[in-house]
């Protein structure tokens, strides 16, 4: 079942984002790296910014709880876009679909109610991640475009800027 999240959901949200992004230690830049990888007050700061998280919940699962949130997925409007942010899924459910699942249901969530360019922004050198986005329908913007889009809508240290790729639906 996909969902969106109340805010009784912020922890197990807090806990998959930091499970999930361990697939980046090592991977993106060291300087870019902590621990946790997202801390509350910084979840906490993109959910009160207007990041909305959806959620992939299942029935059942014994190893968290009868009803276990296991994967989800940001997205937030800023001026004229909408952007993706935040796609994460339990390392222990990786490569079951739940990724898939997620930004289907939110692409179409998002085209029946806006025609808005969607947006996504993710590490360079997380090449997994930017080939799960090429499946589902977006490309990667040139360095220049990267660069504005970055900076137009997204509120990231410049660091970050240098490091990362854009993607945009192709519609």
């Amino acid at each position: 079942m996909i969902r969106q999240c109340i805010d009784d959901d912020f922890e197990t949200i807090y806990e998959i984002v930091n499970d999930a992004a361990q697939a980046y230690k090592g991977v993106i830049p060291g300087d870019r790296w902590h621990e946790p990888y997202m801390p509350r007050k910084e979840l906490r700061h993109e959910v009160d910014a207007g990041v909305q998280f959806w959620g992939y919940y299942e029935d059942g699962d014994v190893q968290f709880e009868s009803t276990a949130l296991v994967g989800v997925m940001g997205i937030q409007d800023v001026k004229d876009v909408t952007l993706i942010r935040h796609a994460y899924v339990r390392t222990a459910r990786r490569g079951q679909g739940i990724g898939s699942k997620l930004i289907q249901y939110l692409l179409a969530h998002l085209h029946a109610r806006s025609t808005r360019p969607i947006l996504i922004g993710t590490w360079a050198a997380a090449t997994w991640a930017i080939r799960f986005y090429e499946k589902h329908g977006f490309r990667i913007v040139s360095y220049e475009e990267k660069e504005r889009l970055l900076r137009q809508y997204w509120n990231i240290p410049e660091r970050q800027v240098e490091t990362s790729v854009v993607l945009v639906e192709v519609l």
